[in-house]
């Protein structure tokens, strides 16, 4: 069972509370494969990095909850990107070695 929009935000959130850093130091995104997002395309460390990612029930409404964390709350991201099938919302923490 997919998790609620109020859900996938409090878990985020309070990963990012519980990782550090200000909302700005994170970049949150949405995707088909996140796994392959994060650490191919974003290039975060699997095993060292600060990543999370959550499905929601579908596209729309992952394409919601993106859009609180980069326009509402100031996380780094573009709203936009991904297709229908961009079901899941993912975040990580910036560094030096990571793509945005």
């Amino acid at each position: 069972m997919t998790k609620t929009t109020q859900e996938i935000i409090s878990e985020i959130k309070s990963h990012m509370a519980q990782c550090g850093g200000n909302y700005s130091d994170w970049y949150v995104g949405i995707a088909t494969d996140p796994k392959d997002r994060l650490f191919n395309n974003h290039n975060v460390d699997e095993k060292n990095g600060v990543w999370i990612y959550r499905e929601a029930e579908d596209s729309s409404f992952a394409r919601g909850i993106e859009d609180y964390f980069v326009n509402t709350l100031k996380t780094d991201g573009g709203t936009g990107g991904g297709d229908c099938s961009s079901q899941y919302v993912y975040a990580y923490k910036k560094t030096s070695y990571t793509n945005e």
